[in-house]
């Protein structure tokens, strides 16, 4: 398995976060890796989106999205061309008025990957992401 995590202090609060992370179809808007997103079900406070990703190659995989507003989003792996296990999370915390975002993902593929080049593979896009995230916060909120 292949694992990443990091924490992020955002300029916003919780909810406006939490807005931000829970909007699926969004993510092609500012996410630049994220080519197409589509809801294909809804269950309760679950959600069934399908990803189109372009990361080194072009891949779809599709995620249950559990929501715990204003706090947190996990996720699991329903299928996928890439990855035969992923599992993650946000979790949101309010600290002095903005939001702490924690991070994590673990992965394991379809196909064989070393180890280092598996945890490369999940952390090499993290911090562009990251920046992404802030840019969407400072654009929506003026922060």
């Amino acid at each position: 398995m292949a694992s990443a995590k990091t924490v992020e202090v955002f300029n916003c609060d919780v909810e406006q976060f939490f807005k931000i992370i829970s909007d699926y179809e969004k993510y092609p808007e500012f996410l630049k890796e994220v080519a197409q997103t589509k809801i294909l079900q809804t269950s309760g406070n679950k959600k069934l989106v399908e990803f189109e990703v372009s990361v080194i190659k072009t891949f779809k995989y599709n995620l249950w999205l559990s929501e715990t507003p204003p706090t947190e989003v996990s996720w699991e792996l329903e299928s996928g061309d890439m990855f035969k296990t992923s599992v993650g999370s946000w979790n949101l915390q309010e600290e002095a008025g903005k939001c702490r975002a924690t991070y994590f993902l673990d992965a394991t593929f379809n196909l064989f990957v070393p180890g280092p080049i598996a945890k490369a593979l999940v952390n090499v896009n993290l911090p562009a992401m990251m920046s992404s995230y802030h840019k969407r916060v400072k654009e929506l909120y003026g922060k």
